[in-house]
This record gives structure tokens, C-alpha cells and sequence, in this order.
């Protein structure tokens, strides 16, 4: 029989994830599966793992007070797991000290039982503690990033990132207009609207239903930023050429009316299917899928065929590190600028496939200036004939909701 005890689980899905498997809302599904957990304990799951990602380092420190030495890697994330369960998500301190035990190692279970009882113990003095250290240490980031942040939006200002993307990122839907039943969400319990319209904040489990029939889609408002500056018009023929998942596409085609064309591509074979799969359950009628890599040169017949693009361009993610908690460990600096080769490559071989006159939106969900701003302005000292019109950016401690970045530019020579 497979073990179900959560805790392990856990474990199991952090030392899959230190490895560099897989992300972490695929671990909580695949091990949550595994290990035949019901819906409550998928939720707990779900719930230590992501806090463990988001805590690690103060998680570490931590650990590092209670038990002096060394640990090997697998003590480290039982003993991660057990000291998150106590300090950050409240669990009783004797289901999340007995179960954490039980499913170590028989050789270390008196080591893990002695630092989760200190834990315990120590409490109050290590909450005190944590507000005195250092932003990176206490909210843990890279320090390389805050450092960065510092520079950019303040100290003030960095905190609240820092904070913020340790909240848990609440779900939020986006009515889907192309449903030929409409979701009336005005009486529904658990619905709250989100301050944008057509977007609500879910307190509860999503009924399958609504996503299966297309009903709703989940997306953070900052998404749609690209897409009103973008200003779809119904006949056009437009291009989403980053469409993966596919939730700005949905968007598009709704202010479409479903009436055109949109051509819809991904550098990943492998995301393709999902896209499809999306797409149909969100009632486009007007979109086509294929794969291509806008790194490349794009074929001839695709020249001056636009109305309108989206470049939603592969990024360093650092406006959204609150939902892909992965995205702090993972990247690197050397990172940005290898990626904002990308988007300027991609940029340039988009272009020219703009009618005279067409306009294209470049989007990102970084906070970056690299990738940003300077990407931007450095594509117009390069490209006269294209004119910025204008710019939009979401920041978390400004806006509430994620962060992006926008821009419009039209290429010259139209009517």
C-alpha cells in the first residue's frame, strides 16, 4: 500500500523539486496522486510545499539556531517541513510534530522529535529574531535580487514586493464571454469581485464545471493589460506568437467576437496540445495552433500578414514569483541578459510581419528594466520606422496584482 502520510509526501516532492525535476504545482499533483490523497490532504500538501519554497532560507536559519552540524539533504527538508508546519501555517503542535516524525527515517527520528520540541519552545524568540534580519534572509530571496529591487523601487517599496509574494497568491477568475451560457456570478457564495470587471476572487474549490464547460478562466487582471493596448478588432487577422497556455488568446478572441483570424504559436511542441485543448474548451472558433520559435527567421508567406501581434515573450518571471515560486531559486542574473537576447530576437523577427501601419504589443510579466523599458527603447534606436504609442506597467505594491509590462508600437507606413 502506498504511505499517506502527507508529510512524506512532501518530503518526497522537495527532494524531486532541489533535483530540478519538475515545477512545484506538478509535484503537489503528481505525488498528491501517488499517494491517493484525498482533497483535504491534497490542500495541505499543496500548503506545505509551496511554503516551504517560499521560506527556504528563513526555514535554513531557522533550523540552523535549533541544531547545530551538519544534515544530510533528506533530515534537512523533513526537519523544513516540520518547522514550517509550526511556525508559519499554525498547524497543531502535536500532529505536526508526531507526523513529521513518523515519517523519517527510524535513525533519525530522535534528532527530528528534539529540534521540532525546541521549535516549539522557542517560539516567541525566533519570530522576534526574524524581524531583525536581513530583507533577503528574513523574506527569502536572492539577495542579488533585492539588491536590485533596492536600486530600482526603494527600500519601502522592495519590502512590500518581498512580502507580498510570500502571501499565497488567491485564485482569480476571468468571466469568459465566448460561453454560450454566462456564468451569473453575482449570487454565487464564495465570489467576490476582484476590482477589475469580469474578474472575482474565489474563497473555495472551483467547481470543475465552470472550467470544463469554459465558463471562467483562471488569470491574474495583470494579464490584460497587453491585451487592451493590443485592441483587437473583430475581422482582423492577428497573431499571438507566445500563445502558451492560451489565456491571452482567449482574451483576444473575445474582443474579437470570435470574428477573424488568430494564429496562435509556441516554441514547445509539447505545449501545443494544451493550448489546443484550452483554446477549444474557451469556444474560440476563429484560432489555429502551430509550432514555431520566433527566435528564428519567420517563413516568407507569414511577411506583412498581420493586422495586429502579440509578443508575450519568455521572461525572467520576476513580476509573478508569487504564484511560480520556483522562479526565486531557479534564476540566475547572467539569466536576464541571455533573455533579453531572446526578446530582442523575437521582436526583430516579428516585425516584419505587420501590415504598413499594423501594431504590435510586447508584453512581459518582469519587473526588469532589461526586459522592459530598455529593451523597448533600445528596439526603436534600431528600428526608425516604428513609433512607441504607448506603455503600461502593473506593479504589486501599487496595483494589488501581479507584475507586467506593456507596450504598443505601431510600424510605420499606414493609413
Amino acid at each position: 500500500m502506498p504511505d499517506k502520510n502527507v508529510r512524506r509526501a512532501a518530503v518526497s516532492a522537495l527532494r524531486a523539486w532541489s533535483k530540478g525535476y519538475l515545477y512545484a504545482d506538478s509535484l503537489v499533483e503528481r505525488h498528491a496522486r501517488r499517494n491517493h490523497l484525498s482533497q483535504s490532504d491534497r490542500g495541505l500538501l499543496n500548503s506545505i510545499l509551496l511554503s516551504v519554497l517560499r521560506n527556504r532560507s528563513l526555514l535554513d536559519h531557522w533550523i540552523g539556531m535549533l541544531r547545530k552540524g551538519k544534515l544530510d539533504h533528506e533530515t534537512r527538508d523533513i526537519l523544513r517541513v516540520g518547522v514550517c508546519q509550526l511556525l508559519l501555517l499554525g498547524i497543531p503542535d502535536h500532529a505536526a510534530v508526531n507526523e513529521t516524525v513518523g515519517c523519517a527515517r527510524r535513525a533519525v527520528r530522535g534528532l527530528i522529535n528534539a529540534v521540532l520540541r525546541r521549535a516549539v519552545a522557542a517560539r516567541n524568540t525566533l519570530f522576534s529574531e526574524r524581524e531583525k534580519l536581513p530583507p533577503a534572509l528574513r523574506f527569502s530571496h536572492p539577495e542579488w535580487l533585492c539588491k536590485r529591487w533596492d536600486r530600482q523601487f526603494g527600500s519601502a517599496a522592495t519590502q512590500t514586493i518581498l512580502s507580498w509574494n510570500n502571501e499565497p497568491a488567491p485564485v482569480i477568475l476571468r468571466l469568459n464571454p465566448l460561453a454560450p451560457s454566462q456564468l451569473d456570478a453575482s449570487p454565487v457564495e464564495g465570489l467576490t469581485p476582484a476590482g477589475v470587471d469580469g474578474y472575482f476572487l474565489l474563497d473555495g474549490l472551483l467547481p470543475p464545471h465552470w472550467t470544463d464547460e469554459g465558463l471562467v478562466y483562471v488569470q491574474d487582471p495583470s494579464t490584460r493589460l497587453a491585451v487592451e493596448l493590443l485592441a483587437p478588432q473583430p475581422g482582423e487577422t492577428i497573431l499571438d506568437a507566445c500563445a502558451a497556455p492560451g489565456g491571452k488568446s482567449s482574451l483576444i478572441a473575445a474582443a474579437m467576437q470570435n470574428e477573424g483570424v488568430l494564429f496562435c504559436t509556441d516554441s514547445n511542441a509539447k505545449r501545443l496540445p494544451r493550448l489546443a485543448d484550452n483554446l477549444k474548451r474557451q469556444h474560440l472558433s476563429i484560432s489555429t495552433e502551430e509550432v514555431f520559435d520566433w527566435t528564428e527567421e519567420p517563413p516568407v508567406e507569414w511577411k506583412g500578414r498581420f493586422d495586429r501581434i502579440l509578443l508575450d515573450v519568455p521572461c525572467s518571471n520576476t513580476g509573478v514569483l508569487r504564484r511560480r515560486v520556483d522562479v526565486r531559486w531557479r534564476l540566475r542574473l547572467e539569466q536576464i541578459e541571455v533573455l533579453s537576447n531572446i526578446q530582442k530576437q523575437i521582436l526583430r523577427n516579428a516585425l516584419p510581419c505587420l501590415k504598413p501601419g499594423g501594431q504590435l504589443v510586447y508584453s512581459t510579466c518582469s519587473l526588469e528594466p532589461e526586459e522592459n523599458e530598455e529593451q523597448i527603447a533600445a528596439f526603436q534606436d534600431s528600428h526608425p520606422e516604428v513609433e512607441l504609442v504607448e506603455s503600461r506597467r502593473s506593479l504589486p505594491f501599487q496595483d494589488g496584482f501581479d507584475g507586467s509590462y506593456a507596450a504598443l508600437l505601431r510600424l510605420r507606413g499606414g493609413s
